[in-house]
């Protein structure tokens, strides 16, 4: 990968990898898989082209959750949503391109776990393949206007 972020790690309770996968594949229908390693034990989620999202399992305490959130584009952008609406965890509908979740559960099961927001976005939001470079910091999702986001000091 010339640009981007190739991967991201992020830490949840020993004993969560299972039900990620699970959550992962049935609701979004993305290629997850356990692994453990010399590292530890881990689910790996494919969110892209050349892009994967990693749930480290450990046993140390974890910080509560922040805030902090990921953007992914899904093609199959009503079938998650209507799975996560099912199980109440949609926390905003931003409009008819966009919605947003936090809670990861197992899917069979329900129990929650671990946290971090999901922005998520149909291929068809305005914002999609924006560039990634030299982005103008005034466009925001309100006002994003196509063929303006070259910042021009």
């Amino acid at each position: 990968m010339t640009l981007g972020i190739a991967y991201a790690d992020m830490h949840v309770p020993a004993g969560s990898s299972d039900g990620i996968v699970k959550f992962y594949e049935q609701i979004f229908d993305s290629p997850a898989e356990k692994i453990e390693d010399n590292t530890g034990t881990y689910a790996q989620v494919s969110m892209g082209y050349n892009q994967i999202f990693r749930f480290r399992e450990t046993e140390e305490n974890i910080d509560q959750y922040d805030g902090h959130h990921i953007a992914i584009y899904v093609s199959n952008f009503s079938r998650p949503h209507h799975a996560l609406a099912e199980r109440d965890l949609i926390t905003e509908e931003s409009d008819q391109h966009q919605y947003r979740f936090q809670t990861i559960v197992d899917p069979d099961s329900g129990e929650q776990l671990t946290e971090i927001e999901h922005e998520v976005r149909s291929l068809h939001h305005p914002m999609c393949r924006r560039n990634l470079v030299n982005r103008n910091a005034s466009q925001t999702f309100g006002n994003y206007r196509h063929g303006r986001d070259v910042f021009v000091p």
